[in-house]
């Protein structure tokens, strides 16, 4: 009983020695924070109330703002490293919202428009109000308006109304000629608006000198900063202008579906190479950190993100090969125009294109007439927009992949494969031309079929190819039938998109009952030699053409060799293929069809035939030619013109050499008037591709020798 008794009186002194330490380790901490909370009462005081006037003097001259650092926008190279768009370094004036009064601000634009004037710099500049002598530079119902929008009496003169903005942003000299400088940028401040982080643009692209200017004397400029950006540039003017495309600042729709990635001024591809791969041309923009006085005066910049330069686009494009093809197409159209060859057309434009045959690299692809993207930097000129939209030509349409074209006689490779795989001729077969077809309760001439002669005789199938025989191909066709005749057409890329890395490009329509209500026996005819219902793009023969060349392969035209990001290394092939099928929404297809090599073997004799044995439709023009060609003329009625005049297109398609070929070359004029005509275009390319010329190549204008011969 003791020692139960005993054991709770331990018990109880342990407890109560317990809770001693506990209140003595809280008594402790409570001292503690009282200490600390009386030393930042004590600081607070200090900051607020001792210091407070100074801290809030100093925090006042000490502004930053976010600025963002544009990155330069990856070029665009030849497949030889050639630069066809690049940058260049571009010096913006701009000013920022500063806390300065009106007479200040006012003496710092005189000061800075004086500086730009003297450099002979131009600045924005859209008040609508001239003096010495005074006028309105707006008239009638903009007039009226512009007034209204400014409270302007309706009645008031250019000179009270020039006086009003002197005294809205209270200007005080006399001078007219310097108040009306220093209106023209109050007025923009006016109209576009500006802010501590938001800037306006006063000028563009201004020399280093006023830079130095402005750095050296940066107190006397509050608010003003130079901004550098990187400036599209097109250093080989119009060369493959269709291809590489051109640049312009971002549209509201545009800006709308991608504010995640552009701000509204932000430069943005919008045809060609520029528009494809703008996700990769374009770079990740920076920021930099600017700390200016609350007068504006900068006082230091600070770089918190580092841009990032877009990709490097390299072509398939040989730049001195794009040169000769451009040039030697404009020279033949001119040619054409002013009767160098025995007959005048009034050749409009044309395309050419020349195709690795194998690889289905487009080595070069010409449309005409073209212009220079360089012209859409900055402000479009009203002249050079006409021009551009002239409704006859079409400078700026893409006509390889843009326009499509009745093909005339350079379709009988198709009707010759299809009447040669369906069995309904054989390669031996000679069938006798008398000049015209009849059948049908109807008769379609042989375009042989003159007063001095009559038909070709008999021919075979290589023949028909060789002499560009249309009796025969009537024949054929109306054997095989049109639904043979369009699957082959299909089966070789004819009528459907290439899937080449540009944008708008038009399918072409195959000849067939399916895009016909009523289909007759004429019609398959028409459509057999190339007439009718058959339009393609010249894009879509190149690789027509290249398949025959390569034995029988269709290939997909490409214009990408590769794309190098800023570290050097490659985008993988998969990954560009990949992109450009789902942004043009083109399906890879195998339509399983597989052709003869015999069959191919013919068709390509009978090429061979037209441009390296006597009596070949292009003989004449090849026939000392240093390779061995094989092609074919095409001269393809088109209705009429806006005169009622016959609108016939010249064609002319070759690949070389014909042993082992490399290049396709398809050229096309529209109203060309004859096939042989184009042929000279394809010479020129295969001069400069296996190195026959002998000029310098980038500066060579060749010249064709006039030569006639009436092909359909």
């Amino acid at each position: 009983m003791n020692n139960r008794i005993s054991f709770d009186r331990d018990t109880t002194w342990e407890k109560e020695v317990g809770n001693e330490q506990r209140n003595f380790r809280f008594n402790i901490i409570t001292i503690i924070v009282y200490i600390i909370g009386i030393i930042l009462i004590v600081q607070l005081f200090n900051l607020q109330v001792v210091n407070g006037e100074s801290y809030r003097e100093q925090s006042n001259t000490r502004l930053s703002r976010i600025i963002s650092i544009e990155a330069a926008r990856g070029s665009i190279l030849d497949r030889s490293g050639n630069e066809l768009a690049g940058v260049r370094a571009q010096n913006n004036i701009e000013l920022f919202k500063t806390n300065i009064g009106n007479e200040e601000l006012n003496q710092a634009i005189l000061k800075l428009v004086n500086l730009l004037n003297e450099y002979q710099i131009s600045y924005t500049d859209t008040f609508p109000i001239k003096i010495e002598p005074y006028e309105f530079t707006i008239k009638d119902e903009e007039l009226t308006k512009w007034k209204k929008t400014y409270k302007i009496d309706e009645n008031a003169s250019p000179a009270e109304a020039f006086d009003e903005f002197k005294e809205k942003y209270e200007i005080t000299t006399d001078n007219a000629q310097d108040a009306r400088k220093i209106i023209s940028i109050r007025y923009k401040i006016t109209t576009t608006g500006y802010s501590a982080t938001k800037s306006i643009t006063i000028a563009e692209d201004v020399s280093n000198e006023v830079v130095a200017q402005i750095s050296e004397r940066n107190s006397e400029f509050p608010g003003v900063n130079i901004s550098t950006e990187a400036v599209r540039t097109y250093s080989s003017g119009t060369l493959a202008a269709h291809v590489i495309g051109y640049t312009r600042t971002i549209s509201q729709e545009e800006y709308e579906a991608n504010k995640e990635t552009y701000d509204m001024d932000d430069i943005i591809g919008k045809t060609g190479i520029e528009y494809m791969f703008e996700k990769y041309l374009k770079g990740t923009d920076g920021e930099k950190q600017v700390d200016m006085s609350v007068d504006g005066t900068i006082t230091g910049e600070y770089v918190t993100q580092n841009a990032v330069a877009g990709n490097d686009v390299v072509l398939t494009i040989d730049a001195n090969l794009q040169k000769v093809t451009e040039t030697s197409l404009e020279n033949c159209i001119n040619k054409i125009k002013s009767g160098g060859f025995s007959e005048t057309y009034d050749a409009r434009g044309g395309a050419v294109v020349v195709m690795n045959v194998n690889t289905g690299e487009v080595l070069a692809s010409a449309s005409y007439p073209t212009y220079n993207p360089e012209w859409f930097i900055g402000t479009l000129e009203t002249d050079k927009w006409n021009y551009m939209n002239d409704s006859k030509t079409h400078p700026l349409l893409n006509k390889t992949i843009q326009a499509a074209y009745e093909p005339g006689s350079i379709f009988k490779m198709i009707t010759a494969i299809a009447g040669l795989e369906t069995g309904v001729i054989t390669p031996k077969e000679q069938m006798y031309d008398t000049g015209i077809y009849k059948k049908y309760g109807e008769e379609w001439k042989c375009w042989y079929y003159t007063d001095y002669h009559r038909g070709h005789g008999y021919v075979n199938v290589t023949q028909a190819l060789q002499h560009s025989c249309n009796y025969f191909f009537y024949e054929t066709g109306d054997r095989a039938g049109i639904d043979a005749i369009a699957k082959y057409a299909l089966h070789f890329g004819l009528g459907k998109k290439t899937g080449i890395e540009l944008p708008s490009e038009l399918s072409g329509t195959v000849a067939s009952k399916e895009n016909k209500k009523q289909w007759n026996p004429g019609d398959t005819l028409n459509a057999a030699i190339g007439q009718g219902d058959n339009n393609y793009t010249p894009m879509q023969i190149a690789r027509y053409l290249s398949a025959i060349a390569n034995g029988g392969t269709v290939v997909k035209p490409t214009l990408i060799k590769t794309i190098i990001k800023p570290d050097g290394t490659e985008v993988p092939r998969e990954e560009i293929e990949n992109y450009t099928n789902e942004k043009l929404g083109i399906q890879n297809e195998d339509d399983g069809i597989t052709i003869n090599p015999e069959t191919i073997n013919i068709a390509k004799e009978g090429m061979r035939m037209a441009t390296s044995e006597a009596g070949g439709t292009a003989y004449s023009i090849f026939k000392n030619f240093k390779v061995e060609v094989a092609g074919k003329t095409g001269s393809a009625e088109a209705g009429k013109d806006e005169n009622d005049n016959d609108v016939v297109h010249a064609w002319f398609v070759c690949f070389a050499p014909y042993e082992n070929p490399e290049i396709a070359v398809v050229a096309m004029i529209e109203n060309g008037g004859h096939g042989n005509y184009a042929a000279e275009i394809a010479r020129d390319v295969l001069n400069q591709y296996f190195g026959s010329n002998e000029t310098t190549v980038i500066n060579e204008s060749s010249t064709a020798v006039p030569y006639t011969e009436e092909i359909r």
